[in-house]
């Protein structure tokens, strides 16, 4: 990134970065740096990406955003605070906090040849906000990653939160399916996970969610599959399919207010 990139960038996060190779690494993609290897040919060395930050940030703002709803809503129930940390670190939510933040403007943070959109653009724009985190946390401490998370992630939607009182969005679509299923009698989905990827490059994660039918102890009446960087992502993702389609049937199943 050029030098200008960097101080725009700054000034968006809000952070002025001690060691620019740590912003430089979190908003490079793998594909980008494994092409980079390629044209400098072999005995290249090894070129830093952003698979290592997201792995690490994903971490930081789980513990950071626990902390906040801890100290924010005392009187909540550890299942309610587990609902509303999915939401604040849902994909959907990060990928507005990494827009608003500008990370995700830069084409080194989007994979080479291979278009993105819809899902696919939220999970890049996720990905990279998480890498950013981290580099912040490793060049200026907890404390500036919290102050940035803060800023960035977590206000105004704990705000939000705060005024929606019961009326919060459902984002823990798995547990919200799980109680659903409890609260109509049914079994709970049978589910199978699997992941994909090469030796160096990122995997992703898939979840099948299998629906058994009411008659039947042991036949699926419905299947819905998820795909995620993260294996919790997939899960989720598949949970809200099988509730998208437990909402379209005619009979109104208990419990269900999604």
């Amino acid at each position: 990134m050029k030098t200008r990139d960097i101080a725009v960038l700054e000034s968006a996060l809000g952070y002025r970065f001690q060691r620019s190779e740590l912003i430089e690494q979190a908003l490079t993609h793998s594909s980008q740096a494994r092409e980079r290897e390629s044209q400098q040919g072999a005995g290249a060395a090894r070129l830093g990406d952003n698979e290592q930050l997201e792995f690490l940030g994903d971490a930081v703002l789980a513990l950071l955003s626990s902390e906040a709803l801890y100290r924010r809503f005392p009187l909540f129930h550890e299942g309610q605070l587990s609902k509303l940390r999915a939401h604040l670190v849902s994909e959907k939510h990060l990928a507005q906090s990494g827009t608003n933040a500008g990370t995700g403007q830069f084409p080194k943070t989007r994979p080479r040849r291979r278009k993105s959109g819809g899902r696919a653009k939220n999970a890049l724009l996720a990905d990279a906000l998480e890498a950013v985190l981290a580099a912040i946390y490793l060049d200026g401490g907890l404390e500036a990653a919290r102050e940035f998370v803060q800023r960035q992630v977590l206000h105004p939607a704990l705000d939000t939160m705060e005024s929606a009182g019961s009326n919060l969005p459902v984002t823990d679509f798995k547990s919200t399916l799980q109680e659903t299923l409890q609260a109509a009698g049914r079994r709970q989905p049978a589910v199978c996970t699997g992941q994909t990827g090469r030796a160096g490059t990122q995997k992703t994660f898939t979840v099948e969610a299998r629906l058994i039918d009411t008659d039947s102890a042991t036949r699926v009446a419905f299947v819905r599959e998820g795909r995620g960087h993260y294996q919790k992502r997939a899960e989720q993702e598949a949970a809200r399919q099988v509730l998208d389609h437990l909402a379209s049937l005619p009979t109104v199943i208990p419990g269900e207010d999604h």
